[in-house]
């Protein structure tokens, strides 16, 4: 299994010493690293009866690829934690490698090591670094008063999908999709800061959630425009109809 994750994988060039030691190295640009951790657990985050395990792998990597970016910074490694029952196929294994260098190549990062386990359920562990490339870190505390709020991406469609999975609704494929295999956007976060954004934040968790983070960190209110929304309401709508539930609830609350 350990050969299946690590075996053949071509590492980039921020990886100093790959995986088959006691620990990896991986260059560390000016000398900051930003790091993140997130867990994934069956049942939980996600169902084998939905995802393949190659989308799981993708899942696993693009959430706290997405963490490292809104902080500014870009993912150059990643450390993997996967713990599974004894009669897990190796052949599903692969797939969830495969799922998370293929994810992870989108980034030019690798993955550098990480640790096996047997428990009752599949249980996947990933710590992120990244590369910050000299600029300050942007934090959820800098916003200030007059400070503009803009989102990047689209909103609402993770929760949509897992709405329309729950329901059996074998409709609206893309929104389905979001669910399993969310697609951040990988770059528009150093841009961002590279353009003198104040305050940052990922908004997986939903965006009203999400800005509550924010408020509290920076010690400011924050007033959302919902007319700018509308477009994300108006592309959800026809799901909310077939599940009847409110498009808005996924646009402000979901992922």
């Amino acid at each position: 299994m350990i050969d299946r994750l690590t075996a053949d994988r071509r590492q980039p060039d921020t990886t100093l010493l790959g995986p088959g030691d006691d620990a990896a190295v991986v260059s560390a640009g000016d000398g900051r690293t930003a790091v993140s951790t997130d867990m994934l657990v069956a049942g939980r985050h996600f169902r084998l009866d939905w995802s393949t395990p190659h989308d799981v792998g993708r899942k696993a990597i693009a959430q706290n690829a997405a963490d490292i970016e809104a902080m500014g910074a870009r993912a150059t490694a990643f450390v993997v934690g996967f713990g599974a029952p004894a009669d897990t196929p190796a052949a599903q294994v692969g797939a969830l490698a495969d799922g998370m260098w293929a994810e992870a190549a989108r980034l030019g990062a690798g993955i550098v090591g990480g640790d096996l386990v047997r428990c009752p359920q599949w249980v996947v562990s990933v710590a992120a670094l990244g590369d910050l490339d000299g600029r300050a870190p942007v934090l959820r505390s800098g916003a200030r008063s007059g400070s503009v709020l803009a989102v990047v991406g689209e909103l609402g469609r993770s929760a949509a999908g897992y709405a329309l999975w729950c329901n059996g609704i074998h409709r609206f494929d893309d929104l389905r999709r979001r669910h399993l295999v969310p697609e951040p956007p990988y770059g528009q976060g150093r841009r961002a800061a590279e353009a003198g954004a104040q305050a940052m934040t990922d908004v997986s968790d939903g965006l009203i959630a999400d800005l509550g983070h924010l408020a509290h960190g920076s010690g400011v209110g924050i007033d959302v425009d919902t007319d700018a929304l509308a477009l994300d309401r108006d592309a959800l709508a026809a799901a909310a109809d077939a599940v009847g539930e409110d498009a808005w609830s996924w646009v402000l609350g979901g992922g």
